[in-house]
C-alpha cells in the first residue's frame, strides 16, 4: 500500500481520533468517542476514496456527516447544532454538545484543516452542492458583511433569552434549530439560483465563517502551488467555487481564508502543479 497516497486521510483520522479519545476519557462519556470517531472515519474514508479518483467521494462524506448531525444530533437528540446552540450552551456554562462541536470543527480545528468543515461536513452545503452552479458565473460580490449581521443577531437572540429569563428555553432552542435550518436552505437555494453560484450562501450569509476565517489563515493543511511547474493558465481560479486566488502561495492572497479544500483546483490543474 502506498502510505504517502493516503497521508491526508491518516492525518485527519489521527486528529479526530485523538479528540475522540481525549474527550471520552476527560468527560467520562463514551458518546464523544463514537461521535468524533465516526466523523473522523467518514472524512478519512472519503479523502481516501478521492485519492483513488472515486467520483462524488466528497459528496458521500457530506451526506454521511451532514445527515448524522442534522437528523441524529439535531432532530432526534434535540441538540441545536447551529450557532445559536453554541451561544446557548456557552451562556449556560456547559462545555458539551454544540460548544465542543464548535471548538473542534470551527474554532480550533481550522488551525489544522482550515475550512474543511465547509467542504466535507456542513449539512447546509450538503444540499447546496447538489445544485447546478458548481463554478461561480460572476465575480464575487461585496456583500460579505451580511454574515457579521447574522452572527451578531444570533448572539443578541440568545442574550435576550437569558436577560429576560424566557421560559421553556430548551424548547425554543429546538425549534430555532428547525426554523433556522429551513431558513438557511431557502436562502441558500434562492441565492444559488439568483447568483448562479452554489456557494453564494457560504460567501455572504453563513455566520459560522466569522469563526472559521481567522484560524484558517494559519491552517497547516492548505493548497500549495509549485511555481516552477505552473503555466499560469488560470484554470484553477476558474473552477474554484470560493473565488480563491489559487496559484498565489501567500496566506494573504485574495479570499485565502475561503478555501474549503474541495480539491477541484488540484483535480483540474493540467500540469499538476498544485498539491496539499
Amino acid at each position: 500500500m502506498n502510505i504517502k497516497k493516503y497521508s491526508l486521510s491518516i492525518f485527519l483520522w489521527v486528529i479526530f481520533e485523538t479528540v475522540a479519545v481525549t474527550l471520552w476519557l476527560t468527560m467520562d462519556n463514551i458518546f464523544y468517542l463514537f461521535n468524533f470517531s465516526y466523523i473522523g472515519s467518514c472524512i478519512a474514508i472519503g479523502t481516501a476514496l478521492y485519492s483513488n479518483k472515486i467520483k462524488y467521494a466528497r459528496h458521500m462524506v457530506q451526506l454521511a456527516v451532514g445527515l448524522y448531525m442534522l437528523l441524529y444530533l439535531g432532530i432526534l437528540n434535540r441538540e441545536n447544532m447551529q450557532i445559536e446552540g453554541f451561544w446557548y450552551y456557552l451562556f449556560l456554562g456547559v462545555f458539551e454538545a454544540a460548544v465542543i462541536h464548535y471548538a473542534v470543527a470551527k474554532i480550533f480545528g481550522p488551525l489544522f484543516f482550515g475550512r474543511g468543515w465547509c467542504g466535507y461536513a456542513c449539512w447546509t452545503v450538503m444540499v447546496l452542492d447538489l445544485l447546478p452552479y458548481k463554478m461561480p458565473a460572476q465575480p464575487r460580490k461585496k456583500i460579505g458583511y451580511i454574515r457579521y449581521i447574522i452572527f451578531t443577531a444570533s448572539l443578541l437572540f440568545i442574550g435576550a433569552l437569558f436577560v429576560f429569563n424566557i421560559p421553556n428555553m430548551e424548547r425554543i432552542m429546538f425549534w430555532s434549530f428547525i426554523v433556522g435550518n429551513v431558513f438557511y436552505y431557502i436562502v441558500g437555494i434562492t441565492l444559488a439560483y439568483a447568483f448562479k453560484d452554489n456557494r453564494a450562501f457560504c460567501k455572504y450569509i453563513c455566520p459560522i465563517t466569522v469563526f472559521l476565517k481567522p484560524m484558517s489563515y494559519f491552517s497547516l493543511l492548505r493548497i500549495k502551488n509549485d511555481t516552477d511547474k505552473c503555466i499560469s493558465c488560470g484554470k484553477c481560479n476558474k473552477v474554484c467555487p470560493m473565488n480563491v486566488d489559487v496559484p498565489n502561495n501567500s496566506r494573504s492572497k485574495e479570499n485565502g481564508t475561503e478555501c474549503i479544500l474541495c480539491l477541484s483546483c488540484i483535480e483540474n490543474c493540467p500540469v499538476k502543479s498544485l498539491h496539499l
